[in-house]
């Protein structure tokens, strides 16, 4: 299992009730550092203030061997071309070491806050890779761009506009997934997938896995990668503060209908109805306090810092290959906790 960790290193997910704070750039140069030398596979930034490509760039400016990948960065608010030449273009910087994590968005936030037209989102993000990967092909190949499918037609080649190719043109693609259709999508067409918190260790064991094996009978070269829900403390008393942010953060997934195939695999449908409910005229406490600690449980791993490894291998060992990890760091013993995370993994 590898570690991975999301820009900025460390913070701590302020649940519902407190908005997130923003992302202090002039910490990104030290953050990229440090995970360098922490030994994690990779250092992922996702697409909600900020957009992560340049900030991306800034981290592997300040890295030498770490991978980075956006995670992930919202497809059809941008061209193919677009996410193409900005794939592209982190390639070079980073000298091979970008990957290209890519989501699908619901429907309003593509219509009403990008400002783009909305499409099936399965056949829409397979045409997408599709088109991207064609794009890199023209480039490295230096040939006239010819693709052709049912969302896109992409034939125009002008050498002004035309990057040269790369040392290492194999830029891997994930694509974020919660069902089974985009799972096989995955499968079908990228390199991983990134598997959204609400998949629990029993769904991606039930549907997620028989999803991709459908489509990619033998899983070699494939990665299915996690961002879970973690409570984790020094101690005692900050852990059971942080239990309760984790819940606040599951009832919010538990109201939001994408989310919603996970929590009816296990017969909640009804409390996800409710909780959508709720969520429409924000009663936010009131969500919380219907997380019962069985419920917690199932999706969120909580431990302190000594148990984290064996309890993150214990849930996921033989279902995933990468997981985010990480923990605040504020001093020298921090960083001593973390690096044995990571290196236990």
């Amino acid at each position: 299992m590898k570690a991975e960790t999301l820009l900025p290193l460390g913070k701590l997910d302020p649940g519902l009730a407190v908005p997130e704070a923003p992302l202090n750039l002039d910490q990104v140069p030290a953050d990229a550092t440090l995970v360098d030398d922490l030994g994690y596979h990779g250092l992922l930034m996702e697409e909600t203030k900020d957009d992560p490509f340049p900030v991306l760039a800034l981290a592997a400016c300040h890295s030498r061997r770490v991978h980075l990948g956006t995670s992930v960065a919202i497809a059809f608010a941008r061209s193919p071309y677009v996410t193409a030449m900005s794939a592209w273009t982190l390639q070079k910087i980073s000298h091979g070491r970008f990957e290209l994590g890519l989501g699908t968005q619901v429907r309003g936030h593509v219509q009403r806050r990008f400002g783009m037209e909305w499409h099936p989102p399965g056949p829409w993000m397979r045409d997408y890779i599709n088109a991207v990967r064609a794009i890199w092909q023209s480039w490295q190949a230096e040939q006239k761009l010819e693709f052709e499918s049912r969302y896109f037609k992409l034939n125009l080649s002008v050498p002004l506009f035309t990057p040269a190719p790369i040392e290492c043109p194999q830029i891997p693609i994930l694509i974020a997934a919660v069902n089974p259709y985009m799972c096989g999508v995955a499968a079908e067409v990228a390199d991983g997938v990134r598997l959204h918190p609400v998949c629990s260790a029993r769904y991606i064991r039930d549907v997620v896995h028989p999803a991709i094996a459908a489509k990619r009978p033998n899983r070699q070269s494939f990665e299915v990668c996690l961002k879970p829900l973690i409570a984790t403390a020094a101690d005692e008393a900050t852990l059971a503060s942080r239990v309760e942010v984790a819940r606040q953060r599951l009832a919010f997934y538990v109201s939001t209908p994408a989310y919603r195939a996970p929590f009816e695999q296990v017969g909640l449908g009804d409390l996800a109805a409710e909780m959508s409910r709720l969520s429409k005229a924000q009663r936010w406490s009131e969500m919380a306090a219907l997380v019962d600690d069985e419920v917690l449980h199932e999706w969120v791993v909580v431990a302190r810092y000594e148990e984290l490894a064996a309890s993150l291998r214990e849930r996921y060992g033989d279902l995933i290959d990468r997981v985010e990890v990480s923990i605040p760091v504020v001093s020298e013993e921090d960083r001593d906790v973390l690096a044995g995370i990571v290196a236990a993994l």
